[in-house]
């Protein structure tokens, strides 16, 4: 699924808060734009894997995200709550000084979970993250965070997130001027109420407090007209309406278009395919597409 790990290790004492990365961010980014903000200071990535050992979910956290994401009470851990857990580790590599785009302002673009095996509540586990593949976007630059999830020494959870820094060039890359496909709203099969406040309340148990999700004052202070859901909010819950029929194992992928603004009602498309299941999440009125992935089970 992924190109093997850098050899050099970083071990962090423990899971980083996102909060104090997001300050530390936030001065990376301005003494990049400080440096005029239109190509990378390098071309490489860090050459490091960052691990933490003895990581543990805890019980009220889960049941506070099980209930935000509406998945079933269980001691099984979401992949999306794994995502949680370990994404702080990746994100400490993004606020690296040599770390060579800027944080404020990045772009989700897509998301590939890979469940080998299922977490539960009682595991001990490590996690390890990395960065890769740095490459031209049509809009920008892209670049590959990897995280995975190991308990008794086997990877069970493995994760790649790409994000999108907007109006960043690599020197020489050439320009992509290819547009989206057009997008025609399949049959619904449900819709969401996603209140005003939905972002505070991911921002709670994901600890992702960037500020785009929390209020239309300071979404609009970052150019939104209010505030939007996260990426992962959405994709954790469409993956929650999957439901059971994902099985134990599977592999999980999104792709995200445009932003939910808050508060919104979008519409959803949850269905079976050949290989699992789909899904589809929309504006309903402007037929704008939000994001859309599938859920394969694994062999």
């Amino acid at each position: 699924m992924t190109s093997p790990a850098p050899v050099t290790r970083v071990a962090l004492p423990r899971v980083p808060a996102l909060g104090g990365l997001y300050g530390r961010g936030a001065l990376a980014s301005a003494r990049f734009a400080a440096r005029g903000g239109a190509r990378p200071t390098s071309g490489a990535l860090p050459d490091v894997t960052y691990a933490v050992d003895d990581v543990r979910a805890d019980a009220d956290h889960l049941t506070a995200y099980q209930h935000l994401l509406h998945e079933p009470a269980t001691d099984a851990l979401p992949a999306g709550y794994v995502h949680v857990l370990a994404f702080p580790v990746a994100m400490a590599l993004m606020v690296r000084p040599d770390f060579p785009l800027p944080l404020l302002g990045m772009v989700h673009l897509a998301n590939r979970v890979e469940q080998r095996r299922p977490l539960t509540l009682g595991d001990t586990f490590a996690v390890r993250a990395w960065a890769r593949d740095l490459r031209p976007h049509r809009s920008g630059t892209q670049v590959d965070l990897v995280t995975e999830v190991a308990s008794d020494g086997d990877v069970a959870w493995q994760g790649v997130s790409t994000y999108l820094a907007k109006g960043v060039r690599l020197p020489d890359a050439p320009r992509d001027d290819s547009e989206r496909p057009s997008f025609e709203p399949p049959v619904r099969t449900g819709r969401w109420e996603l209140p005003a406040d939905v972002g505070r309340r991911y921002a709670a148990v994901s600890g992702d407090r960037n500020p785009i999700h929390l209020s239309p004052v300071t979404a609009r202070a970052l150019g939104f007209k209010r505030a939007i859901a996260h990426g992962m909010y959405t994709a954790s819950r469409a993956l929650a309406d999957v439901g059971a029929a994902r099985g134990d194992t599977f592999t999980w992928s999104v792709e995200f278009a445009a932003p939910v603004l808050l508060p919104a009602t979008p519409d959803v498309r949850v269905a079976p395919d050949a290989d699992g299941h789909t899904f589809t999440v929309w504006h309903p009125r402007k037929a704008r597409l939000h994001l859309s992935g599938q859920v394969t089970p694994l062999p």
